[in-house]
């Protein structure tokens, strides 16, 4: 395995848990950023409106340092997002976003209760997951001569990095991933290339 690659979602995945009544739907939903997995947790309570809870954890990033954050969405502290949150560490996974919805079916459940049909209502829907992996990389921005695009097109390819975006102007300014475990050698052969000047700048990751 790439020493940058790391498991992630490779298509939204859904699992449904009844527990004395209640009803929990959970949604995985793979995200790049937490933007987009505002984009989802709105998606859903518009799917959703009639729905007593919308319960969510958030992961992104490399597990070696990832960003996480979670949410009990009115449910006793405790005792929704940090399941599911323990259920994505679980499964291994990283940039997605579970959000678990809950209709009340008229029996309380408890705080352990809670805890158990959250996390395996998130368990089920991230063990139905189809999987794929991802390099961590670093974005960089760069603006270089037209000259330089071809043996920078090659650089890129060798390095496994992926051209983002590409605008056409006087120069040619481009915005690429870069694995991290690449960043030294890509950065260091593009100032070869430019004779000594620095082409590129790190603007993510």
């Amino acid at each position: 395995m790439h020493p940058d690659a790391y498991a992630v979602l490779a298509d939204p995945a859904r699992a449904e848990l009844r527990v004395k009544g209640s009803r929990f739907l959970a949604l995985a939903i793979p995200v790049r950023d937490e933007a987009a997995a505002t984009v989802g947790r709105d998606a859903v309570a518009r799917e959703h409106p009639d729905a007593t809870h919308h319960c969510w954890a958030l992961r992104l990033g490399h597990p070696d340092a990832p960003r996480e954050r979670h949410a009990d969405a009115g449910e006793p502290a405790g005792s929704a997002g940090p399941p599911i949150a323990r259920a994505l560490v679980a499964a291994g996974l990283s940039d997605l976003i579970v959000i678990v919805v809950r209709w009340f079916g008229g029996t309380k459940l408890g705080v352990g209760g809670l805890i158990r049909a959250y996390g395996e209502a998130a368990r089920l829907a991230l063990e139905a997951a189809p999987r794929a992996e991802r390099l961590r990389a670093a974005t960089l921005a760069g603006t270089f001569p037209y000259e330089l695009e071809a043996p920078l097109r090659g650089l890129l390819a060798r390095l496994g990095g992926s051209l983002l975006s590409a605008d056409y102007g006087e120069a040619v300014h481009w915005r690429v991933d870069v694995p991290r475990s690449a960043l030294d050698a890509f950065r260091g052969e593009a100032r070869e290339l430019a004779r000594g000047k620095d082409p590129f700048e790190v603007v993510a990751g």
